[in-house]
């Protein structure tokens, strides 16, 4: 570690060593001894909110980390996982002046002779870049900005972060803190891309094209002209988050089923049939028009699924509706998502959990509960770690059950699932093993296993605690 991270270390860690030295005592009175230290609901709200401040102060890769964790029911419980999701609204926006510089270096240009109407109001600020509003060529559009000195800043708070991980992970080896650095390791190899705006602009126009044929979707087009590494300009689309539409689906002006069917849909297009996915599912990047049509903005972070890794993770899920507890274990150890160390029969008994909560729905209400409380009970310390692009689909998992469950308690993405995987049948199964034609059971279990694949472990996890909340 360079000597001129050091004081950055320090304020890194002045904020960080008091919260793990209280995660800590929620397990022991001493950092090394002593029974657990009581906590009340009330204290951990306060802890939740004394968390999202301190990473919000330390600036926009620990926003970027806590987004990603956000999504982590395997790694983060309640209250803890809601207040992660608040930061992406906790974002202070750059002052104007010193973004219409940065606008002005990238274009070599007057801003206002390159773009007409150009807003100082941002549209929206994130945690690496800020968008306005503006027109070209009597076009609405926006125009992305990335945030002056950020590079620098990330790169060195990503180092910094894996240096105290990675030291933490040597006193104490457990699998959530293996989760925690997988996360870390993932994210590190992908920011550098998501702050290439020529690279987003590309993963734009590359997504555009391949659903060009769904009228259900909008994806907005590229100004490329005005595109550089650090500006982006895209077309305007209008819409309304899609964790906002309470009212107008109380109205019946959004019909909820559809909306989840679209998520859906394109989530197993881009997954199964492309191996190229939308890896930064959240709220403020999805939008529902006055039309009904999904809109999908933000392309910065597009992930590449190796084919291998997809039919594992299809052969993986395969086992899974069909009850295989041994075969869905196996799955797991091929999917790298297994600590090491872990004893095969450890394994199978969380499979065999896992697969009592799934189907829970046929039982009682007084089983799924007891199911659920024992989710909840042994769920930190299952040896699961999601390996690579599985860190990013962990997130698109978690926003479509999170969606579907915001507006129907009793959602069930199997079964919304199924009817569309049938529909696509096809094309999936050509990009998946080559060809179209297959035994009917097959096209069956596919239809299921999307529906596994939208929710997975996530889903899973989720619904547990809805069942005992």
């Amino acid at each position: 570690m360079p000597w001129r991270d050091l004081p950055r270390l320090l304020v890194i860690l002045w904020r960080v060593v008091p919260l793990l030295v209280s995660f800590l005592r929620d397990h022991r009175r001493g950092i090394w001894w002593g029974t657990a230290t009581p906590r009340t609901a009330a204290f951990h709200q306060r802890r939740a909110r004394a968390l999202v401040h301190h990473i919000a102060e330390l600036g926009p890769a620990f926003v970027k980390l806590a987004q990603i964790f956000a999504a982590r029911a395997d790694l983060i419980p309640e209250p803890y996982l809601s207040a992660l999701a608040t930061l992406t609204d906790r974002v202070p926006p750059v002052p104007w002046p010193t973004l219409r510089q940065a606008l002005a270096s990238a274009w070599e240009a007057d801003p206002d002779t390159v773009v007409q109407a150009l807003d100082p109001t941002p549209l929206a600020a994130g945690s690496l870049g800020q968008v306005h509003r503006a027109q070209y060529e009597g076009r609405p559009v926006v125009v992305k900005v990335l945030r002056p000195g950020v590079e620098a800043i990330v790169t060195r708070d990503v180092r910094l972060a894996r240096v105290i991980v990675s030291a933490i992970y040597r006193r104490w080896p457990h699998h959530h803190v293996l989760g925690f650095r997988v996360v870390l390791d993932e994210f590190a190899a992908h920011v550098g891309e998501e702050m290439d705006f020529e690279r987003e602009a590309m993963q734009c126009l590359r997504m555009r094209e391949r659903f060009a044929d769904e009228p259900r979707l909008r994806i907005p087009d590229v100004e490329t002209a005005l595109t550089r590494r650090t500006v982006l300009v895209l077309e305007y689309l209008e819409g309304t988050r899609i964790d906002q539409l309470d009212a107008r689906i109380a109205s019946g002006r959004v019909s909820a089923r559809a909306l989840t069917e679209i998520l859906i849909e394109t989530y197993a297009r881009m997954m199964l049939r492309d191996g190229v996915f939308h890896a930064d599912p959240h709220p403020g990047n999805l939008l529902v028009d006055d039309q009904g049509r999904l809109v999908l903005l933000d392309f910065g972070m597009v992930i590449d699924v190796p084919v291998a890794t997809r039919k594992a993770l299809f052969d993986t899920i395969i086992a899974a509706i069909r009850r295989d507890a041994a075969g869905t274990a196996q799955g797991f150890f091929a999917l790298g998502m297994v600590a090491p160390g872990t004893p095969s029969e450890s394994m199978r008994e969380l499979v065999d959990t896992l697969l009592d909560i799934a189907y829970a729905e046929t039982a009682t209400i007084e089983r799924a509960r007891v199911l659920a409380d024992r989710v909840m009970r042994e769920l930190f310390n299952w040896p699961i770690v999601l390996p690579g692009e599985l860190v990013y689909f962990a997130r698109t998992a978690a926003l479509i059950e999170g969606i579907g469950a915001r507006y129907d308690r009793n959602f069930n993405s199997i079964r919304v699932a199924s009817p569309i995987v049938l529909r696509l049948r096809h094309e999936l199964l050509a990009a998946l093993v080559g060809h179209a034609d297959g035994p009917p059971d097959r096209l069956t279990m596919m239809a299921a296993t999307i529906g596994a694949l939208a929710g997975g472990a996530v889903s899973v996890l989720r619904r547990a605690w809805r069942s005992v909340a």
